[in-house]
């Protein structure tokens, strides 16, 4: 089986999106698939990333400022609106289709993965000539789609959302149960459950996506300055190799009242969450990651588009939410009372996240790829 995979990551849009196609990748290679991705080169992409794993990537260049221009070829397929993050893509959806055609009919993919808010069914029904199935990955349901597949991985989200915006025939994959985790959190899983049956607060992680472009982990740093953490507390950072405040928050971390460590780019992410006792992190793809492991976790919403996930996973009692911004200091200092005060605090987050997802949706997905292809 063949799969071609449609994706960007940038300083603007972050990283979330093409890890979540590398592990979908990964693991049809694992099966025997054969993978090529095709990204624009906007600042923060991952290329060289995706090239180190040991797949094809064809670098598109960025042509323009992405506003959608009317073009013969969009307006042939229909009057849609423009996309909201349009302006994310580097090029017209027409420009990109143009640019992913040759690529396409020479690969002949059975699969056309697509993964990426500035694109919809235009583009789609422009380049299904090209592939011999397509899937979108998305997370919004906010847009037109032209596919035979739809993943979204979000905690509480229904097929039915998609009912408007999706042929009548496709079929579409819902929720958590879905999420693309690489196979080391479900291994971890049985391990990071059980050293959570006695909650403790000795190890904090602090993460905010791969690239957190306006320094949230700075904020919060400076927030947890004035908290009662346990005197015995470890803290770690995590941070992306394309994050702008990188450099910023090293010198920061240096007079922390804890010992602070930040790491850049990490390949044990699971056994890092796993050895965690709290984690203050952003919502989005790691929001997963952290519920298969049961870690309790403080979340912060860094973009409108992980709202929705945000609020279910808050309002399934996953998560304790907190706001950037003047307040933070005191919700963080609440926070860390109550779970150093009482250990079911920890107990109750860590359970009930761990009803989100087993960490089983790779495998799931790919699945569901194979089965639609005659090999």
């Amino acid at each position: 089986m063949k799969v071609a995979i449609r994706v960007d990551a940038s300083l603007q849009m972050g990283t979330g999106h093409v890890m979540r196609c590398l592990t979908l990748a990964d693991a049809l290679v694992a099966r025997g698939a054969a993978c090529a991705f095709i990204c624009r080169t906007h600042p923060g992409n991952l290329l060289d990333l995706i090239r180190s794993k040991g797949h094809v990537a064809h670098a598109l260049p960025v042509t323009s400022a992405s506003v959608e221009a009317s073009s013969p070829a969009i307006a042939a397929v229909g009057d849609e609106p423009t996309p909201v993050h349009s302006h994310w893509l580097g090029a017209t959806q027409a420009e990109d289709a143009e640019a992913c055609e040759p690529i396409l009919a020479e690969f002949q993919p059975d699969w056309l993965i697509v993964d990426h808010y500035a694109l919809d069914a235009r583009w789609e029904l422009l380049l299904r000539p090209h592939c011999r199935q397509l899937m979108v990955i998305d997370d919004l349901a906010d847009r037109a789609h032209a596919c035979d597949l739809l993943l979204d991985q979000t905690f509480g989200r229904d097929a039915k959302d998609y009912q408007a915006w999706g042929p009548n025939d496709c079929q579409v994959l819902c929720g958590s149960q879905y999420a693309l985790l690489r196979p080391d959190f479900a291994a971890l899983r049985e391990y990071s459950l059980q050293r959570r049956a006695r909650p403790q607060l000795h190890q904090l992680l602090i993460t905010m996506g791969g690239v957190d472009k306006d320094n949230a982990t700075g904020e919060v740093l400076m927030a947890l300055r004035v908290c009662p953490l346990p005197a015995d507390c470890q803290i770690t950072v995590v941070m992306g190799t394309a994050a702008p405040w990188l450099s910023e928050v090293e010198q920061q971390t240096q007079d922390m009242p804890w010992p602070t460590r930040v790491l850049v780019g990490v390949n044990d992410m699971a056994q890092l969450m796993a050895d965690s006792d709290l984690a203050i992190g952003a919502a989005g793809a790691t929001s997963w990651e952290r519920c298969c492991l049961g870690l309790p976790t403080a979340m912060l919403v860094l973009a409108e588009n992980q709202r929705f996930a945000a609020w279910s996973l808050a309002c399934a009692g996953a998560v304790r939410m907190l706001q950037l911004g003047n307040c933070l200091s005191y919700e963080l200092a609440d926070l860390i009372r109550d779970v150093s005060d009482s250990d079911e605090a920890l107990l109750r987050l860590g359970e009930c996240a761990s009803t989100i997802t087993d960490g089983r949706g790779c495998q799931r997905v790919s699945d569901r790829l194979f089965s639609g292809v005659d090999l």
